[in-house]
């Protein structure tokens, strides 16, 4: 029964109740079966109801549900962050736990901005970021990302932000261009800002590894993210790799950097790190992060209720357990190309259908009123609500966005479903899209 009294997303009409999860389906209180194509957002990575992590739970609340970090650690905690580093590359050896991933952008700026401080280089106070980007929506994480339409009721709130253009090969390469090419103009974006502002002056630079829900599962192109590296440690400007909806395992490796052959002074993760049984998110970082503040002030000078949860631990590790002990990486890479194959059979010629793209399992449609122009339907159209209202009514859910290409014009689909899903759970997705698709596109 709905009383009334909680404070919906949208206030027009009270959500129906999820009542149950069982694997890929969630079912309401009815009894109407889900098929949740999307994990939420990129959340649930092993599906609803995984007996493993919930006896997980239950037994670390039984043990200990809640200690706070000023005077203790956890096993909990401990464990998690050890099988974090050992799938980690590089130096990446340190683990700040919190309590989503918004709050881990938080730490991670904070963190950023104290590891110049210990290092007696206080002018380095700017943060680069990217347009096109979404990094939380905390006032920190919102004015580091780039999705004009979350930040523009907040703006007179937010702090000065330098953004430079995304990494977008399908909208922003020249015919011409190869994907290295283009890699390289758009890596000298950020060349280009840090020279501008001074490079005494910035502190990092902040990108997803995978653009995640602002444009839908933009991979970088080329060598991009090696040239971003190059430049950041030519100029003694932290890389910041935001990892919160393609990290933890969403894309074939545990870090999806990793396929890229770079490693993050700082990375953050979120949303499949927990796989929705437990609030939980993380800033990891290298040793020379950690030795700055350890060797200096010995504090880092922030702290939440929440940090390093011992439930949320508990939940985390026993996650990523799963996914080592099932091989639940591989089946990712497989999986993710089942799904893209899928999709290019059923819409790889269709005329508003521009691009299928995506690493792993997070993969993305992205709708265009024509084709071979790859021009936006009219954004009064609202084509990914509707396509999200039409799939639900099929029982399907997946994860729209709005925007796509500049903020303001531009519909794509993300789909994110979970790790141990099955090719038969694939072709219905697909299937069930199909028919979302005929409904709602004009050819």
């Amino acid at each position: 029964m709905i009383a009334g009294h909680v404070f919906h997303r949208f206030t027009s009409a009270a959500p129906p109740i999820a009542d149950r999860g069982d694997g890929l389906y969630i079912f309401d209180a009815n009894g109407r079966r889900f098929v949740d194509a999307c994990g939420g957002a990129a959340v649930s990575c092993l599906g609803h109801g995984h007996p493993e992590v919930i006896e997980a739970i239950a037994r670390q609340s039984e043990r200990l549900a809640y200690a706070h970090t000023g005077f203790f650690t956890t096993d909990a905690a401990e464990e998690l962050a050890s099988i974090m580093v050992e799938q980690s590359p590089g130096s990446l050896d340190r683990v700040w736990f919190t309590g989503s991933g918004s709050e881990a952008i938080e730490a991670a700026l904070k963190l950023a901005r104290q590891y110049h401080l210990e290092r007696d280089d206080p002018g380095r106070c700017r943060l680069i970021a990217r347009r096109q980007s979404y990094h939380g929506n905390t006032l920190g994480a919102l004015a580091a990302g780039g999705s004009i339409w979350r930040r523009t009721p907040y703006e007179p709130l937010l702090i000065d932000v330098a953004v430079i253009e995304p990494c977008f090969e399908y909208h922003f390469a020249e015919a011409w261009e190869s994907a290295e090419i283009y890699a390289l103009r758009a890596a000298q974006a950020l060349e280009e800002e840090i020279q501008s502002l001074g490079p005494e002056t910035v502190m990092a630079f902040i990108a997803e590894t995978v653009v995640g829900a602002t444009s839908g599962a933009v991979p970088p192109a080329g060598e991009y993210l090696k040239h971003i590296r190059e430049i950041c440690d030519r100029h003694g400007v932290l890389l910041i790799l935001d990892e919160v909806m393609c990290g933890s395992g969403r894309t074939g490796t545990f870090l999806s950097c990793e396929q890229d052959g770079v490693v993050p002074d700082i990375v953050t993760l979120g949303k499949g790190l927990g796989a929705g049984y437990q609030p939980i998110g993380a800033v990891m970082c290298t040793s020379e992060v950690y030795d700055a503040v350890a060797q200096g002030s010995g504090a880092l000078k922030h702290g939440q209720t929440y940090n390093g949860h011992p439930v949320g631990c508990a939940a985390g590790f026993v996650v990523q357990q799963v996914i080592r002990r099932e091989g639940l990486l591989g089946r990712i890479v497989a999986a993710g190309e089942r799904l893209q194959q899928l999709l290019f059979e059923r819409f790889g010629d269709h005329p508003n259908v521009g691009d299928i793209r995506g690493r792993g399992l997070l993969v993305a449609l992205e709708l265009v009123a024509d084709r071979q122009g790859k021009e936006p339907f009219d954004p009064a159209l609202v084509m990914h609500q509707r396509a999200k209202a039409d799939a639900f009514e099929r029982g399907l859910l997946i994860y729209p966005g709005g925007g796509t290409v500049d903020g303001r014009i531009g519909d794509h689909i993300l789909l994110a479903p979970p790790y141990n899903v099955t090719d038969d759970e694939l072709e219905m997705i697909v299937d069930l899209l199909v028919q979302t698709m005929d409904s709602i596109l004009p050819s």
